[in-house]
């Protein structure tokens, strides 16, 4: 008998160690360049995850679309074919999350320290709270940067737009800010956005500078306005049912590396932007306007009818405490100047 247990423990042993020693696959996906904050950010998250596990979680990074176009990866991550993926907040609202189409608002949110008080804070965790019903577990927000209108022909005054096709994501506020201001909004995936640009098939869009210079759409515009009249910021989503199903610990050191890539993400963001916008420039290919602030100030109040719009779906609370967020960074602004 005492045999017959011996040789038990050296037949299963092997088995033991091999589903101890099974890697835990994590796919992520997204739409950018490699080269971008969130293409950078993903690669450090890898390295991270992979170091902080030991090697028991390996991540698969799938950038450029190379998998799912923008419009397909939330439902691949809801059935589980990819477990990971970090697409724009302005996804959610067709998904029937239109809570978070507050950040599409323009001119909402003024500076990158109101945007991060109001991710970091009870606002972000609220509305990553209101994913679950989705099968979707929020991990974190991620910087893209403020968003610039680009076009064949010149955007400054509010005539400019009139007639305009321009691309968005898939986003009513979006497209609603674009007829507020004349032109026609077209919804398109954005690894179709650069073709479309090249055969003339939109007349121009509103992205960062790194992801227009990055996707090479500045040879294809002439104009690029620096209107900063929103913020594109994206939340890093796993399926629910896979996080949950993971072993507490290599939850509690993916949380850590998510956290550490996102200090990382968020410092190059900044300055990936500018460098872009800088190399712009320098391609020659595309005229540079930065709008002044008295023009800026005839587009936030030709566009403040779209606020008035949403807010019954979006909620008058919400908008009022991310209102509020933004004026308390203000005020302590000027207290510290």
């Amino acid at each position: 008998m005492r045999l017959l247990r011996l040789l038990c423990v050296f037949v299963l042993l092997p088995f033991a160690a091999a589903a101890h020693a099974q890697v835990i696959t994590i796919k992520f996906s997204h739409v950018v360049a490699a080269d971008t904050p969130k293409g950078k950010a993903a690669e450090r998250f890898k390295q991270l995850a992979e170091a902080a596990t030991k090697g028991r979680v390996k991540v698969e990074l799938y950038p450029n679309s190379q998998l799912y176009r923008d419009g397909d990866e939330l439902e691949a991550l809801q059935r589980g074919a990819v477990q990971m993926v970090a697409p724009s907040v302005s996804k959610f609202g067709p998904l029937g999350v239109r809570d978070f189409e507050v950040f599409d608002l323009p001119y909402l949110l003024p500076d990158v320290e109101s945007v991060h008080r109001v991710t970091d804070g009870d606002i972000g965790q609220k509305l990553f709270a209101k994913l679950d019903a989705k099968g979707i577990k929020g991990l974190a927000y991620w910087d893209n940067g403020f968003k610039q209108y680009s076009a064949n022909r010149p955007l400054r005054k509010l005539a400019d737009f009139r007639g305009m096709k321009l691309r968005v994501q898939s986003s009513k506020v979006l497209a609603a800010s674009v007829r507020q201001l004349g032109g026609v909004p077209q919804v398109m995936a954005f690894s179709e956005v650069y073709t479309a640009l090249q055969q003339g098939v939109v007349d121009g869009g509103e992205n960062s500078v790194s992801n227009i210079y990055t996707q090479k759409m500045h040879e294809v515009q002439k104009h690029l306005t620096i209107s900063d009249h929103g913020y594109l910021t994206y939340a890093v989503i796993v399926n629910r049912k896979f996080w949950e199903g993971l072993p507490a610990d290599i939850r509690s050191a993916l949380e850590g590396a998510m956290k550490d890539a996102t200090r990382y993400e968020r410092a190059i963001a900044a300055k990936d932007n500018a460098d872009a916008l800088a190399l712009v420039r320098q391609a020659g290919t595309t005229e540079v306007y930065v709008l002044p602030e008295a023009e800026r100030a005839e587009w936030k109040k030709a566009l403040l009818p779209v606020q008035q719009e949403f807010e019954p779906v979006i909620g008058r609370e919400l908008i009022q405490s991310v209102q509020a967020v933004a004026a308390q960074v203000q005020a302590e602004r000027r207290k510290r100047q």
